[in-house]
């Protein structure tokens, strides 16, 4: 059975019509043609798929599309400024060299975001912790956490 889905993808109102199983990595993805979220494990255990949804980071592949009806989500796409100012945390990756193949990048970038606005000045081992829902196979997560240390520390100052 199809079903119509309308919520705001990085700031715009978007829409379309899918089948009811539809998760919402895959209206992302294949409907709005929005690949910077990547589809690992499809089981929420690596956290490439994690956009923001309503304020909060979410694994996008444990969600329905039809879930997020009305929500406000963010991907990776809509995380730099228009003119494409890279966001702070995206700077901070980009200098402390917080990623390598680039495939946990965003989703990794969209949970270190959620959790910088809560935690602004968060430990090595607060940002080990924030870190254990998203998986990285080319790393030992050191540069990682020090991204998130900058970018966290970048975000609090803009404020």
């Amino acid at each position: 059975m199809a079903v119509r889905v309308s919520m705001k993808v990085n700031g715009k109102a978007v829409s379309g019509e899918m089948e009811e199983r539809t998760l919402l990595v895959t209206f992302i993805r294949e409907h709005l043609r929005l690949t910077g979220t990547h589809v690992g494990c499809d089981t929420a255990q690596c956290g490439a798929c994690t956009v923001i949804m309503n304020g909060r980071a979410v694994k996008s592949c444990s969600i329905l599309a039809m879930q997020a009806e009305g929500a406000d989500i963010t991907t990776i796409e809509g995380v730099a400024a228009p003119d494409g100012t890279l966001h702070p945390m995206q700077a901070a990756f980009k200098e402390h060299h917080g990623l390598q193949c680039g495939f946990c990048t965003p989703g990794m970038v969209m949970n270190a975001i959620d959790f910088a606005r809560r935690n602004p000045n968060p430990t090595e081992q607060e940002i080990r912790e924030a870190l254990e829902g998203n998986l990285c196979r080319c790393t030992g997560y050191h540069n990682i956490v020090k991204s998130i240390a900058a970018g966290a520390r970048a975000m609090a100052a803009a404020k």
